[in-house]
Parts: structure tokens; C-alpha cells; sequence
């Protein structure tokens, strides 16, 4: 933070002269006794530019007295890794030693330093240790400056800013709502459309328009059989390659037809829709990645795309970029899939979609589909996994990393309606879903105009120009200097020890509250 044109009343002070600077400390985490009591125990996630009002992890009594203990009204600071995080203690609490407090003194409105700290980000990673994880220690925080107002004018800069922060909050906790709403229209579209709900269903246009149309038991009926027909077609090949012809028909019994959906406990379907299987309606296998390890040079660089599980994620529904390529020889070892096939992730994301635009390999821990024929629309069956996705995480097992096998896939129900009904109900989902991406862009858009809004807020009200200033006021620097001098008449307590508990240093904060540290 750059304190230039500072008004006259201003000084630009380090943080060690405005308040006690301590660093956190974790009790021993393998003493479960120390742990699950009523005193809050901070770590950085808990830091949300915010007064901390709870927190997922406290302490006990006998925990507190092997950790830093700090008074209400205490500003907390994260100085390693996600540099510049703040928070505003509402009562005694503890936290851990990624995190500098500030004890203010007589010369700081605690809530005046805490907005002041959350400008600080940049200054942070100016000093922070050149490591893979930026640091900033005790000595180095404690010489950060922060520009600092006559006393009352502290006051009336954060009556000011709380002012316009709590309009922002009520704009954005608005949008907030509004992104939730959409998150839930967009969920009720999908179950809508995937339960004949969306569109007028074929069977009532073909009654209205007195015509005949196809029902989904007759369009999966001839999906199996050019399904059976495409293998027979591969077997005979296959023979002729080894030279080899066929004596009788008894080759064709080890056709393995694809077992039907369990339907015991799925809701009824619209007239002209049937409940189908993946294996029903065409190929489904795991991608493939054999070769160990699988970051060996000589698998990567070449020209065939290498699609990875956050590219599904992230696609959208259709992938259209990757970031790693195979060889020859990494092809060797992995299948190459034609475009249009659907890709379903069964590790760490579980029931991701996306559709292929171009021929690509992927690993094992992505599944690909490819339809028989062109009787399903493939966009109809990617959109009804996103249906059931919830659904599909339940059959993981609770470990570390949550995954799903082929069986699981193979045994989904699908609700496939005719052919031009899914047309249909893509083109309908897709209209509204593109609706609510506009909006949804709409609300990311206010979203991020809050957030430079309420920086412009803290910039201004730093830089003096918030409110306006009062030659009443005692100027800060003689403020500041009344404290220097108190301090130097006022001796520091003796450090004691006592049996059952470490070393303690007490802080004296404004209000009155005493810290603690080891």
C-alpha cells in the first residue's frame, strides 16, 4: 500500500507501532484432549475479510494453555500462502501460526486496522520469502505501514465505510439469491425435459396431428439389432483376417445381449418412452492409459489430443481444447476415440460429462460411450446424466478418493424417448439453459463490480477521501507519540512461569482484554 499525499493530520505508522504483533501456534494435534471446546482455534480458510463469528476447529481450556490467545477485537492476518486474508476476533480466540495478529493499542480503532490490513495484500507478497509457499515472518509484518487518521476520524471512516459496505452486502447477498435460483431453474429444466415434462411428448403430436410416429420400444428394438448386426459383421471379419470360415451358426450364440434395466423402483414414463441401459444403446468402455509411469516423456508430445478428467469438468458439455497430446507411442498403449463420443469421469469427479468434437485418448478413470447408429442424440443423453449425478456419487465408497466402476454406468436406467421427441427436448433445454447463462453472466459480472466497488471504498478511505477531515482533531502523530511516550514510563510486566502452563506474555488490547502468549 503507497501512502503518498497522506492528509496533513495522517502519518503512514508500521503495524508494531499501532499494536502487539503475535504469531499463532498449533497445540499438539495427536492430544485429542486439547481439542473440541468452546474456544475458537483460527486458520486461514476462517479468514474472510470478515468479524469471525464461528469457526470449524477450537480449542479446549487445557489446549488454550499451549496455544496464543488473543482478545476480542483482535486483527488476524494470514502470512503464509494465501497471503493477506483477514478477520476481526469477536471473542477470546486462538489460531494457528500461519497467521500475525494485531493487538491494537490506544492509537488504532480495531476496525479501523482491520479494513486498513485488507489493503495490505500486495505489501505481503512484496516481503514474502521467495519459496514455493510465499511467507511472511514476525519481523517482516511488524514493519508494514499502515496509513493512520487522528483518533476520531477513525471512527467516523469506519462509521462511513460500514455504511456503504452493509448497502454492497445487501446488493450482494441479492445476487447471491438470484445465483441460487438459477442454479435451481437450471436443475429443474434438466428434470423437466428428462421426464417428458419440457415438450409436448410425441405421442400428443402424433395424436393431435393424426399421424403415426415411432415409440421408443421400436427405436431401441432396431438400435439392438444393428447393434448384433455390427458385431456379427465384426466376428466374420475377424474370421476372414485369420482365414477362417464359419461351419454353422454356432459362433453367433456368444453374442452377449445386453441385459435390460432393473425397473422395480423407477417412476412411470411418458406414452412413447421406455427406460433403456448404456450397453443397450451402444459401446461402453473405460478409456485406457497402460503404460506405467504415466508421466513418461515418451508417452507425451505427439499429435493425438490426451483428455484428462478437469478438462470433462470444465467442458461445458462439449470438449474443445486439451492441454497434454500422445505419441505414437503413447497411442499405442491408449485407444483413440471418435468425436461425438460421450465421456462420463468415474474418479474424483464422478458423472462429469462432455462430448468430443475431435478424435481423442483419455485415461481409465474417464469412460467413453459411443452410440449405434445415429438413434439416439447424444447432447439428450449427456444432458440426463447431469440428472442423475447425485445419484451416481452414492454408489462410491467412502475412501479418500471417491470413484465409480463400469458396472455402475452399465446399470444406470435410462429414460429414452423417440428419436425426434429428444431433438425436441435438446433444442428447448438449450434455449432456456442459454437464457440463464446470460443471466448467470449478468450476476458474475455485479458480482465482481461489488467486489472493485468495495476495494474503491477501502482505497478511498485511506487515502483520507472518504470523509472529511476535522483540524479539531488531535493530529495522529501526536497521538502516536503520547503512546510512545506512556510506554516508556509504564515498565513491562515480568515474564512468569508457572507448572501448569508455558511461558505467558499479556497483551493489553483498547478494550481492556488481555492477551496471551507463549
Amino acid at each position: 500500500m503507497t501512502h503518498n499525499h497522506l492528509p496533513a493530520t495522517w502519518i503512514c505508522a508500521r503495524l508494531c507501532e499501532v499494536g502487539e504483533i503475535i504469531t499463532g501456534g498449533t497445540p499438539a494435534t495427536s492430544r485429542a484432549e486439547y481439542y473440541g471446546g468452546s474456544i475458537p482455534f483460527i486458520k486461514p480458510p476462517s479468514l474472510k475479510d470478515r468479524p469471525i463469528m464461528g469457526t470449524s476447529d477450537s480449542l479446549t481450556p487445557v489446549g488454550a494453555t499451549h496455544a496464543r490467545i488473543v482478545p476480542p477485537h483482535t486483527i488476524l492476518v494470514s502470512c503464509i500462502g494465501n497471503l493477506g486474508r483477514t478477520g476481526l476476533t469477536t471473542q477470546e480466540t486462538a489460531f494457528n501460526q500461519q497467521i500475525n495478529a494485531i493487538v491494537p493499542t490506544a492509537v488504532l480503532d480495531p476496525r479501523f486496522g482491520f479494513y486498513a490490513c485488507q489493503l495490505l495484500q500486495s505489501a505481503l507478497e512484496g516481503v514474502a520469502s521467495a519459496t514455493t509457499i510465499s511467507i511472511v515472518n514476525k519481523s517482516k509484518f511488524s514493519e508494514l505501514t499502515i496509513p493512520l487518521a487522528p483518533f476520531p476520524e477513525q471512527h467516523r471512516i469506519v462509521a462511513e465505510i460500514e455504511k456503504h459496505f452493509t448497502r454492497l452486502d445487501a446488493a450482494v447477498a441479492a445476487l447471491e439469491r438470484t445465483r441460487a435460483n438459477l442454479k435451481r431453474y437450471r436443475a429443474a429444466v434438466l428434470k423437466t425435459a428428462c421426464e417428458g415434462r419440457l415438450v409436448p411428448t410425441e405421442a400428443e403430436l402424433a395424436r393431435t396431428e393424426g399421424r403415426d410416429y415411432e415409440p421408443a420400444d421400436q427405436l431401441l428394438a432396431r438400435i439392438l439389432k444393428e447393434r448384433r448386426a455390427r458385431w456379427e459383421a465384426d466376428q466374420l471379419a475377424k474370421m476372414q483376417a485369420k482365414r477362417k470360415t464359419a461351419k454353422d451358426e454356432k459362433w453367433k450364440t456368444r453374442y452377449d445381449e445386453p441385459q435390460l434395466p432393473d425397473t422395480s423402483a423407477l417412476p412411470n414414463l411418458p406414452v412413447g418412452w421406455r427406460w433403456a441401459t448404456l450397453p443397450q444403446l451402444g459401446e461402453l468402455n473405460r478409456g485406457k492409459s497402460k503404460h506405467r509411469p504415466r508421466d513418461d516423456p515418451r508417452l507425451l508430445g505427439g499429435p493425438y489430443p490426451f483428455i484428462q478428467t478437469g478438462e470433462v469438468k470444465h467442458s461445458g458439455g462439449f470438449i474443445r481444447s486439451h492441454s497434454q497430446t500422445y505419441s505414437e507411442f503413447g497411442l499405442a498403449q491408449s485407444r483413440l476415440w471418435p468425436a461425438g463420443t460421450l465421456c462420463v469421469t468415474i474418479a474424483a469427479n464422478i458423472a462429469d460429462t462432455g462430448i468430443l468434437t475431435y478424435e481423442a485418448c483419455f485415461p481409465d478413470s474417464v469412460v467413453g460411450f459411443v452410440f449405434t447408429g445415429d438413434h439416439v442424440v447424444v447432447r439428450y443423453i449427456e444432458r440426463f446424466f447431469r440428472t442423475i449425478r447425485e445419484r451416481l456419487t452414492h454408489f462410491a465408497p467412502a475412501t479418500a478418493q471417491k470413484n465409480i466402476n463400469l458396472e455402475v454406468l452399465s446399470d444406470v436406467a435410462i429414460a429414452l424417448p423417440p428419436l425426434a421427441e429428444q431433438n425436441r427436448i435438446v433444442a428447448e433445454v438449450e434455449r432456456r439453459l442459454s437464457a440463464i447463462d446470460e443471466l448467470d453472466a449478468v450476476v458474475d459480472a455485479n458480482l465482481k463490480r461489488a467486489e472493485r466497488l468495495r476495494q474503491s471504498i477501502l482505497k478511498r478511505a485511506f487515502e483520507g477521501k472518504l470523509v472529511p477531515q476535522d483540524p479539531n482533531d488531535e493530529p495522529a502523530s501526536v497521538l502516536l507519540e503520547r503512546i510512545r511516550a506512556e510506554r516508556v514510563a509504564t515498565p513491562t510486566a515480568p515474564r512468569h512461569q508457572t507448572s501448569r502452563s508455558p511461558r505467558r506474555r499479556r497483551a493489553q488490547s483498547t478494550t481492556g482484554a488481555t492477551a496471551t502468549e507463549s
